[in-house]
């Protein structure tokens, strides 16, 4: 992962992508489950949106571990507006390029705040992924998004050693031929 460039605008276009999946989400498919097994559809957006704010709080200068992991209850007719107030507190966060070069705590470790967002981004992705392919899974998500997680995840997130406490399965096959995030989902445990 390249540590010196600036993770922000593309986790503003990762947040850009959930926000227009969570506009196609129906009350009938928020109960569905997601390649994410931990999780159904409506526990998944919750989780993802807070996430965001999980980050957010973060920029802002809390600990990220004293933020819950999922959002309380959101409207089913309201994920979209959910994803766009917490891409709002986001950005508003991170604005000042300082913040990027502060050291911050998140569930990973102590980190500069570029990490820290790299690691949101690549939860980002690959929750739209997840969304996606029970909203979806035609949409034509953000191929550059898949290649620049796909990249840090390979980094971060080794093949080998996942078990108990990672939040990750196995390294699954992916079919010949099969696009970027796919394999991005496969990396990080998705049967695709």
């Amino acid at each position: 992962m390249d540590t010196t460039a600036d993770p922000r605008p593309p986790y503003l276009r990762a947040l850009g992508q959930l926000e227009k999946l969570a506009t196609a989400v129906t009350p009938e498919m928020l109960e569905q489950p997601t390649p994410c097994s931990a999780y159904d559809l409506r526990a998944l957006l919750g989780h993802t949106v807070g996430g965001v704010h999980r980050s957010a709080y973060t920029g802002e200068g809390g600990r990220g571990m004293d933020v819950a992991t999922a959002v309380g209850a959101v409207a089913d007719d309201d994920w979209a507006g959910a994803f766009g107030r917490a891409r709002e507190r986001w950005a508003a966060a991170w604005r000042e390029d300082a913040a990027l070069e502060r050291v911050v705590e998140v569930p990973w470790g102590r980190v500069p705040g570029r990490l820290a967002v790299g690691g949101y981004l690549v939860e980002a992705v690959t929750h739209s992924w997840d969304i996606a392919q029970v909203v979806d899974p035609s949409a034509a998500l953000d191929e550059e998004l898949a290649h620049l997680v796909l990249g840090i995840a390979r980094q971060v997130l080794p093949a080998e050693g996942r078990g108990e406490g990672v939040p990750f399965g196995p390294v699954q096959p992916v079919p010949d031929g099969a696009g970027t995030y796919a394999r991005m989902a496969a990396w990080m445990g998705r049967t695709v």
